[in-house]
């Protein structure tokens, strides 16, 4: 099992999760010539890829979902919120799944659990293949005890690290918008993230991938820090997903 992120942040989301014969593409936010570029970086093309699974409708995450899902006659998997929100949906293609409830894709389990964050009804998920699992939270403003539950003991955790607070509140955002990404529903802040990860069971831990940082509210330095923190070091399976170099193919064995 392993996955690899064609870009994470504002301008664009888009990660891929391999297991066996079977690749899920989370999210696409990013213009099919991106895609086709940050895929070719990883050894692939649309061609290889399963299927698509959506968080929430916000444009850097579903962006380019439906010219890819067309092009490549790929099934889109999402909630039924997502789906009423999205105006561009491609609803030859599209799949309706149920917060709390596994599905199957190819070789891949696929557990959605949903979170606060100011869309119709946004969720993240858990991949599993042989025992294996690697979670995914970002777009989130406020942790849930379920979330807690749900992101313990796993073996790969991809988390948001969006904003340090003092940034967002001394930066160039207006009144309004910074209001939003601080809000219960906006963004997970680095203390927000460590706090959460601090309270995981963490035994099982093989990679921790900072995700979604802002590049106007944070640095990799900062996000960086509030995690070493709560981990004692900085080991070197600790790391930044980018918004434009992404991240490279990592296992989890």
């Amino acid at each position: 099992m392993r996955f690899a992120y064609l870009g994470s942040g504002s301008r664009g989301n888009a990660l891929v999760v391999e297991a066996g014969s079977t690749r899920v593409l989370l999210d696409c936010g990013l213009p099919l010539v991106e895609v086709d570029t940050r895929l070719a970086r990883l050894g692939l093309v649309a061609s290889d890829l399963t299927a698509i699974v959506v968080t929430h409708e916000h444009g850097d995450h579903i962006g380019g979902v439906a010219k890819l899902a067309r092009r490549n006659q790929l099934p889109v998997w999402l909630t039924a919120g997502t789906r009423a929100a999205w105006k561009a949906a491609p609803d030859e293609w599209l799949r309706t799944l149920t917060p709390h409830r596994h599905l199957t894709i190819g070789e891949l389990d696929v557990m959605p659990y949903p979170v606060p964050h100011d869309a119709r009804e946004p969720c993240q998920y858990v991949f599993g293949f042989e025992g294996r699992r690697v979670g995914v939270l970002t777009d989130a403003g406020s942790v849930t005890p379920y979330m807690r539950e749900v992101l313990s003991g796993i073996d790969a955790l991809l988390l948001e690290f969006n904003h340090d607070r003092a940034m967002l509140m001394n930066g160039p955002y207006p009144s309004f918008l910074k209001q939003r990404v601080a809000g219960n529903k906006g963004h997970l802040s680095n203390a927000q993230a460590a706090e959460l990860l601090g309270s995981l069971d963490i035994s099982r831990l093989q990679h921790l991938v900072l995700t979604h940082l802002s590049e106007t509210n944070n640095t990799p330095e900062h996000a960086l820090a509030a995690a070493s923190d709560v981990l004692g070091a900085q080991p070197d399976w600790l790391v930044c997903a980018h918004q434009d170099a992404g991240l490279d193919w990592r296992h989890v064995n």
